[in-house]
């Protein structure tokens, strides 16, 4: 991969992972609607709004790999996620085919299974559950990624990137904090490994709280360098009571009636005593 282009550039996650990722390739052009800011020596800036086609389309020209961070981080207003998110999504991958582009690196969410009691570890094969209009936003991109590979051969590493915070600031994002450099080789391997098809993978360092079995990114050679209680700064309060039950934490709370409900793989009613 030598021309990569990485769609949400100017964002807080982009901003992180640049300096990770520019010395791996020989180009990083930079998608977003706002420039970024201090750009190197090898990064260029080209700006589109991915809800229009057209300009996904030229910002996608000439690039070998795509890394898409663009998109709403949150948020509840289903009109803005739809098109950001949703659209943004389709169009990225719509205008990755039409460049024949090889590769994308899919910015997921934990959101996007964030219903899993914290009790309850899980792996990608396990059905998605979202939390929020924002994960289920997010399970729509994992599945364009699938229906990307089957028809066009776009290979895709979703990532369900836990928190990628600058720093963990709660027990909640100690137990799923990612650091920059641990993402950025994340994202080498979606953009490089032989293997990958349309590959789901979670996004987390090295925690000492297991949620999440990632078996699979170990698979693909990924060793993360970074743990995240030695970089905890501790800031926020306790959650409430739904937020405490639910691995996605305080997006689980919209719209919320306050009643705990668990269900099992099959969708049948679990018992609520395994929900702390």
């Amino acid at each position: 991969m030598r021309r990569i282009a990485m769609t949400g550039a100017a964002g807080r996650v982009g901003t992180l992972l640049r300096p990770f990722l520019r010395q791996h390739v020989e180009h990083l052009r930079l998608v977003d609607i706002h420039e970024p800011a201090d750009l190197a020596e090898n990064e260029g800036f080209v700006g589109a709004d991915l809800s229009k086609l057209d300009e996904t389309t030229a910002a996608l020209s000439g690039i070998d790999g795509v890394v898409h961070l663009a998109g709403l981080a949150g948020g509840v207003d289903i009109n803005a996620i739809l098109q950001a998110n949703v659209l943004g999504t389709y169009n990225l991958y719509e205008a990755a085919r039409i460049n024949k582009v090889e590769r994308v690196v899919y910015a997921s969410s934990n959101h996007a299974t964030g219903f899993y009691p914290r009790g309850e570890v899980i792996s990608p094969l396990d059905p998605m559950r979202p939390d929020s209009p924002y994960g289920l936003s997010k399970c729509w991109g994992e599945l364009v990624a699938g229906l990307y590979y089957d028809t066009s051969g776009i290979r895709s590493l979703s990532i369900r990137i836990g928190n990628a915070g600058t720093y963990p600031n709660s027990e909640r994002t100690i137990a799923i904090w990612i650091s920059a450099r641990d993402l950025a080789q994340l994202v080498r391997i979606g953009l490089t490994h032989p293997q990958i098809a349309a590959t789901v993978v979670y996004g987390v360092s090295d925690t000492d709280t297991t949620w999440w079995d990632n078996d699979l990114a170990t698979r693909l050679g990924y060793q993360p360098q970074d743990r995240p209680r030695d970089h905890a700064r501790i800031e926020d309060g306790a959650e409430g009571r739904v937020a405490r039950a639910f691995q996605g934490g305080g997006f689980c709370e919209f719209n919320h009636d306050g009643n705990i409900r668990i269900r099992d793989a099959e969708g049948l009613v679990k018992d609520l005593e395994t929900v702390s």
